[in-house]
């Protein structure tokens, strides 16, 4: 590692202590008809963060965010932007710390997501028509009402947090050769690379997104920070438009490639996790696996992780899928 990355190895092990008392360890397992499909001499360990309370990975960040605050930060109330995963991670920490919780969603946010985030307490706030314009939106209120915010991707407590994942990969599958993650924000990313650039520094680190929702991609293939205008993609847990100073830099540095896939290759990874591993999975839970699909030739005998990052799929989307209508 060369300059300053946003958290050690010792932050996700705190974190991980943190966690402890709230979240279980998550199990990895291999399909061996995923095994077939996928081909190559690949065997794929799967990481099953849908089967975190609230069905996503996200649990783990806001929990260590918010175990981690003082007193004077949580007793303000706490605040999020999300598409839904960060914030039922949000929520569910504020149910189980006691803390209120306000989330601001985009206008025509997934339903579901939004009934579970109101389901484990929060209040809703919709505004904005995407989420780099309701993280606008929610930065405002956090200097109007000072709140306390947590942000799904610039915040170290975060990040290190989603790296919790990579340590319990770590421990279940020492031997990994690599893992294919899926980037909304890159906390899961920079997570990962922090953990195996300690433990297992031969295994690699491939990012994957979506063709639509593609500006950390173009930024990383540019080496500089770039926005796009708009993100069109129905994987809406990585449907963002902008780069975020605290894992841009990372991701630049370690990552050993990165890919886009289309929202076609996505659902077919979402149908192809159904058949295999019966296991029901949002499009941005899939990514990963599309992405691992698309570069494997690269990775051919080798042990590549993915992860089900989240399973928070709507009824609407999901017969879409299954009938082969993405």
């Amino acid at each position: 590692m060369s300059g300053a990355w946003p958290i050690t190895l010792d932050d996700v092990r705190a974190a991980r202590k943190r966690l402890a008392p709230y979240l279980d360890a998550t199990p990895l397992r291999q399909y061996a008809a995923l095994d077939a499909a996928v081909g190559h001499g690949i065997t794929v360990p799967v990481k099953h963060e849908n089967r975190q309370p609230p069905n996503s990975f996200k649990a783990r960040n806001g929990l260590s965010a918010m175990t981690a605050f003082t007193e004077a930060e949580l007793q303000r109330g706490v605040l999020a932007a999300t598409r839904g995963n960060h914030g039922q991670g949000v929520a569910l920490a504020g149910r189980l710390l006691g803390v209120p919780v306000t989330i601001c969603v985009p206008h025509g946010n997934n339903p579901e997501k939004n009934e579970a985030m109101v389901g484990l307490g929060a209040t809703l706030i919709e505004d904005g028509c995407d989420y780099d314009e309701t993280l606008a939106v929610a930065e405002k209120l956090m200097h109007e009402r000072g709140l306390t915010m947590v942000h799904s991707t610039n915040d170290s407590r975060v990040i290190a947090g989603a790296g919790t994942i990579t340590l319990e990969i770590m421990e279940q599958e020492p031997e990994l050769n690599a893992i294919v993650i899926a980037v909304g924000g890159g906390s899961q990313t920079v997570g990962a690379l922090t953990v195996l650039g300690e433990l297992r520094p031969d295994a690699k680190v491939y990012a994957v997104q979506a063709d639509g929702a593609s500006a950390i991609y173009q930024s990383w293939k540019a080496g500089k920070p770039l926005t796009t205008p708009t993100c069109d993609t129905f994987a809406d847990g990585i449907a963002t438009r902008s780069t975020y100073e605290m894992t841009f830099p990372t991701l630049l540095e370690g990552l050993a490639g990165f890919v886009t896939v289309s929202d076609a290759e996505i659902a077919e990874a979402m149908r192809l996790l159904m058949r295999t591993t019966h296991n029901l999975v949002e499009p941005a839970g899939a990514a990963g696996l599309a992405g691992l699909i698309k570069r494997r030739e690269e990775l051919a005998g080798k042990k590549v992780a993915v992860i089900l990052t989240g399973g928070n799929v709507d009824a609407a989307t999901l017969r879409r899928v299954v009938e082969g209508q993405v």
